[in-house]
């Protein structure tokens, strides 16, 4: 199965801590949504050499452009299980592309039917 990585795997894999993560970030099974280019370079508190960290993964990686669709799609999940927007459109685009999430955030994407997530954070 292909994967939807999730704004939260990308921020967690700048830290050496969890490098591990980039080589799900540059897998060919992988990709990336524009929804989390702009959670996580729009972050008002981002430094100069994150920021290029994360335009470096966002110019190397898969990322897809969310249609009507998926934001209609969004719509519906956003009503349903009363989830952020981000999170709405995240999913919405793994459901319309067949994709799973590897995400920390479990908790809410796992309300919805037939969505397979995955926490590819390892416990110490």
């Amino acid at each position: 199965m292909n994967f939807l990585i999730d704004s939260n795997i990308l921020i967690y894999s700048y830290s050496n801590e969890y490098e591990y993560l980039r080589e799900l970030i540059v897998s060919e099974s992988c990709v990336l949504s524009e929804i989390s280019r702009v959670e996580v370079l729009g972050y008002h508190r981002l430094k100069k050499e994150e920021e290029k960290y994360f335009k470096d993964v966002f110019d190397y990686a898969s990322v897809i452009m969310p249609d009507r669709n998926i934001f209609d799609q969004a719509i519906e999940i956003r009503k349903e299980f009363n989830l952020k927007l981000g999170d709405s459109l995240i999913a919405a685009t793994a459901m319309a592309y067949k994709l799973g999430v590897y995400t920390r955030n479990l908790e809410d994407f796992e309300k919805i039917k037939g969505l397979k997530c995955i926490n590819p954070i390892k416990k110490s």
